[in-house]
């Protein structure tokens, strides 16, 4: 390892809040659940309740060639009186799919050109619109979506949105065509933040996929490269996304008791894959790497480091058609019993040094 920076130093994610130390795998369900208190509970602001049942209510059914569209909606309840929409292709055939679950829909639903790339991969694509769970029109006010429901509470929109991909996998496991066992998540941007959130906070996600999430998602607070987005910046334009505690916490990153390797460890030892842009300088691809690096060591620990991968591309913030397929060619090799894609864990970040200095405990296994 070169040396570190110790001027960014990340929170070691093997160490107890007592001052111990995980020695062994045994302990790291332990570890885990401390990790997840803190990070969700001063970024996030906790998650909101969990309904007594899920259910979907299908809709509409339309059967073509190459697809059957269903349109159900999400029925949460008896305690929670809330609902929602959600869209199905499903491939032809029988049998049970893996499914790619996106709640990005209020960007734009996924393109003609990528859903039968999905579908002729043999996988469903589900769909849901995370803005029917709570608002984000850049005001802070709580009284639309979910915040009806659980309006005493202290989550912010991310975890609202991050609620809903679980309802959504609530209802894709009672579906007699799913492979429960197999279902991704991704999202793009702040849907990536949601996404990697969902999938941090939720075991029934097989595979979990955020792209150029940035700051909040697979960015880095600590180490922050060149005109990447400030915590300052980010709760000044956005606060309602994040819990009311980590406003303390601006301008002083640094005591923060946790960094985004945190979020990236919590989903270990499950598949893990953050897309970026090295020109994508406000979501800090530096910074991000730094992180994918140090979850890294928590894969390595669990034996699981050939389930966290990154890829860096050239161009925009934006979810283009080579993310996708990345993220489908992954999602092939972890789920789906395919060959290793090329070009994953590449740095492009030459002599950066890493923002840590511990390491796993025992000895180090290559992949």
């Amino acid at each position: 390892m070169m040396k570190p920076d110790l001027k960014v130093e990340l929170t070691d994610p093997f160490r107890f809040k007592d001052g111990s130390r995980v020695s062994t795998a045994d302990e790291w369900p332990q570890r885990r659940l401390e990790m997840l208190d803190i990070i969700v509970g001063i970024e996030y602001g906790g998650l909101p309740p969990v309904p007594v049942s899920t259910v979907a209510e299908e809709l509409h059914t339309h059967l073509a060639e190459d697809a059957r569209f269903i349109s159900c909606r999400v029925i949460c309840g008896p305690n929670c009186a809330f609902s929602f929409p959600m869209q199905l292709l499903v491939p032809p055939g029988s049998g049970t799919f893996p499914v790619v679950l996106t709640g990005d829909a209020c960007w734009r639903y996924v393109t003609d050109e990528i859903a039968s790339e999905i579908l002729s991969r043999g996988m469903i694509l589900a769909q849901f619109n995370r803005v029917e769970i709570a608002p984000d029109i850049y005001n802070s006010d709580r009284t639309s979506g979910i915040y009806h429901i659980y309006p005493d509470e202290t989550y912010g929109a991310l975890s609202a949105w991050a609620w809903g991909y679980h309802r959504c996998v609530d209802a894709l496991l009672g579906m007699d065509f799913v492979d429960g066992s197999h279902i991704a998540v991704v999202g793009h941007s702040r849907g990536g933040k949601t996404a990697l959130l969902a999938g941090a906070t939720d075991e029934r996600i097989a595979l979990t996929s955020a792209n150029c999430s940035g700051a909040g998602g697979a960015g880095c607070y600590r180490s922050q490269g060149p005109e990447s987005e400030q915590l300052s910046d980010l709760l000044r334009a956005v606060p309602y996304w994040f819990g009311p505690r980590l406003q303390d916490y601006i301008g002083r990153e640094i005591e923060l008791p946790f960094d985004q390797h945190f979020l990236k460890s919590l989903v270990a030892p499950r598949a893990l894959l953050t897309t970026e842009t090295i020109d994508d300088l406000w979501a800090n691809p530096t910074g991000t790497w730094q992180t994918h690096a140090a979850a890294r060591e928590v894969y390595r620990f669990l034996q699981a480091e050939n389930r966290i991968c990154i890829r860096f591309r050239e161009g925009e913030h934006e979810h283009n058609a080579d993310d996708w397929r990345d993220f489908l060619d992954f999602m092939e090799w972890q789920l789906c019993g395919g060959t290793r894609p090329g070009g994953l864990n590449q740095n492009p970040f030459e002599g950066l040094m890493p923002a840590y200095s511990w390491t796993a405990p025992g000895p180090i296994l290559t992949a």
